[in-house]
């Protein structure tokens, strides 16, 4: 949101750009302004003295020149001293003593003479004056028009200073009277200029950018008057965008920054109220739902904007759809449950319609061998059959558990043993593993052979002990049966079909089947094999409910 409102401070830097570059254009023509302002006001004081000088060289001023000067020079204020100059440029008199009694070396003199009515010329110390002056001088002539002399007036430069450095509106302004060669006659501040800069006359109506004696950056501008001679100079700083800003904080970053906050909470404001306080609203909702409990409604929604009014229809409409499908799954996944049931529960009779047979069977023969051939076939049925009864009892339908399952199958093959004899003690430790019906069933079929084979060779007639385990360590599960009996020694009991299908059942299982002697002292068979990726904490049945069954 701070991002999306960001163009008003990108609009507040280009107006101030704008503002800025106003300011510099505005402070190069107020300088401009300076500078013709003051050349103008000093020329003004210069051209008081040439009228004066004008109207002097028309009188004829007699042997009480000096006195006739000096009282002119008491009586203005425009200059400090008079003087006549013969033809020859010898001083004649002069409202008070001169420190040169020549001047026809000088330019001024040579103007004159050569037919120019005034001449204009300035010296940082004049031959005529003991401090920097503006020597003003108008050509006198007789009535046939020949070359007379001249009238000279020593105008001081302290009071064109007075006269022309008048203040500027722009801050900082300085100016200063410099001559032709750039010299600096008079100034209000010395430091603003350069120690060294080019001749005035080719800087005059334009601007340049100069360092000053400080090294700091200014504008500079240079008016003509007094002919070429004299030149005022204005300087001003140059205008930096940083120190601009700075010095217009308010305007260039305050306002803008208030302006952006101000639109920022604003928008924040109307979007918490209108918008997002719904959307947090339906969020919740839709978490509730999303856990199960459909019965929550957005029913506040119908008092927010039309938008969310119909975000809220749509989440009933999706709701219902959800439940819906929902219903029609959970009707054909309890079908399919039952289904399931029956074909297991079908299965399971059929094998012992099966048993029953071979039971019949086997009570009408009359040979030894056959009978446990038949017996052997019988209980492995028996082994099958419980294993769909396990399946059909369990909630899943797809998983059965292994210590469960071998309690039930070592208690159906030792109460169906057809044997004769004592009875038989037997133990079943067990740890609970869950695992499916293609694992099961090499796992019931091994221990079918190996519980059958120590029935036969260790128990028949004697009676005695019989433990069977499964425990898990590490990634493998091992299966154990073990007797009291007096063990097998003989390779055709170590090599017959039982130890043979027991070999087969385990490579089934990718594991090993290995057989030795117990610590009960009779025969053990083990098997080993990887424990199957199924856990209790998994188990679900087909619609998705967990199992919360104990083992």
């Amino acid at each position: 949101m701070a991002i999306a409102l960001a163009p008003i401070l990108i609009l507040s830097a280009i107006q101030s750009r704008a503002a800025f570059r106003m300011e510099e254009d505005r402070v190069e023509h107020d300088l401009l302004d300076a500078a013709t302002d003051s050349a103008h006001a000093a020329q003004v004081h210069v051209d008081a003295s040439l009228m004066a000088l004008r109207t002097l060289r028309r009188e004829s001023l007699g042997t009480d020149c000096s006195s006739r000067l000096a009282a002119l020079v008491a009586s203005g204020d425009h200059y400090e001293a008079l003087a006549s100059i013969d033809r020859s440029g010898r001083v004649l008199c002069a409202s008070r003593p001169l420190k040169r009694s020549r001047v026809d070396d000088r330019p001024w003199f040579a103007q004159v003479r050569s037919g120019r009515d005034v001449s204009l010329s300035a010296s940082p110390a004049s031959q005529l004056s003991d401090e920097p002056a503006v020597i003003a001088a108008a050509r006198r002539e007789t009535p046939a028009g020949e070359f007379a002399g001249a009238v000279v007036a020593v105008v001081p430069i302290q009071s064109l200073q007075e006269a022309g450095l008048t203040d500027s509106d722009v801050p900082g302004t300085e100016v200063a009277l410099v001559d032709a060669d750039g010299r600096v006659l008079a100034t209000t501040d010395a430091t603003a200029f350069p120690t060294q800069s080019p001749p005035p006359r080719s800087q005059v109506g334009r601007l340049s950018r100069i360092r000053d004696a400080r090294g700091e950056a200014r504008v500079q501008t240079v008016a003509a008057f007094a002919g070429e001679d004299l030149f005022v100079v204005a300087t001003a700083p140059s205008q930096d965008l940083f120190r601009w800003a700075m010095a217009n904080t308010l305007a260039v970053f305050i306002l803008p920054l208030l302006a952006w906050f101000a639109a920022l909470v604003s928008v924040m404001v109307v979007t918490e109220r209108v918008i997002v306080r719904w959307l947090t609203y339906l969020e919740r909702v839709a978490s509730l739902q999303a856990r199960g409990r459909h019965s929550v409604r957005p029913t506040h929604a119908q008092e927010g904007p039309e938008e969310i009014r119909s975000l809220a229809t749509a989440m009933d409409a999706m709701v219902l759809a959800i439940e819906a499908r929902d219903a029609s799954l959970r009707e054909s996944l309890d079908e399919k449950d039952a289904l399931m049931r029956e074909i297991h529960h079908r299965v399971k009779n059929n094998l012992q319609v099966i048993t029953s047979l071979l039971n019949m069977q086997q009570r009408a023969l009359k040979d030894p061998v056959a009978r446990a051939a038949m017996n052997d076939t019988r209980q492995r049925i028996t082994a099958l059959a419980l294993i769909y009864r396990a399946l059909y009892q369990s909630e899943t339908l797809k998983q059965v558990n292994v210590a469960t399952f071998l309690n039930d199958l070592v208690s159906q093959l030792i109460t169906t043993d057809p044997s004769a004899g004592p009875p038989t003690e037997t133990l079943v430790e067990a740890e609970p593993l869950i695992v499916d019906p293609d694992k099961l069933a090499p796992v019931a079929l091994w221990a079918v052979e190996a519980i059958s084979n120590a029935q036969k060779h260790a128990l028949t007639g004697r009676g005695g002990r019989l433990v069977v385990r499964f425990y898990s360590e590490g990634d493998l599960s091992t299966v154990e049966v073990e007797d009291d009996g007096p063990g097998i020694d003989t390779p055709d009991e170590v090599n017959g079909l039982g130890h043979t299908l027991m070999t087969a059942f385990a490579r089934q299982l990718r594991g090993e089947a290995t057989f030795d002697r117990g610590p009960m002292g009779g025969h053990r068979a083990r098997l080993t094999f990887p424990i199957p990726d199924v856990s209790l904490e998994r188990l679900t049945d087909s619609a998705g409910r967990r199992n919360q069954r104990p083992s």
